[in-house]
């Protein structure tokens, strides 16, 4: 099933338009997003405690995620995104 505007808001914070369609693309699911976003925020630990790169959805997510700039010219994850891999 296809993230929702609402569901994507609600773990990566507003974004525009464009990237929300492109997120929506995908056909990922909340988990997806939410493992996307916990490799945003914190590749090395994850790393580090043992997890393979992110394949697939997840990585395509990353991908997508990674090209949007905010004032310093990266994304700013939701720090709450790692909270909802449950």
């Amino acid at each position: 099933m296809t993230l929702t505007r609402a569901e994507i808001e609600e773990l990566a914070g507003p974004l525009d338009n464009q990237l929300m369609a492109e997120i929506a693309a995908i056909d990922a699911t909340a988990a997806d997003l939410a493992r996307a976003l916990a490799w945003l925020e914190a590749d090395e630990a994850l790393i580090n405690d043992g997890n393979h790169l992110p394949t697939g959805k997840v990585a395509e997510l990353i991908s997508i995620l990674e090209t949007v700039d905010d004032d310093e010219g990266y994304f700013v994850p939701d720090s709450s995104a790692a909270e909802n891999l449950t």
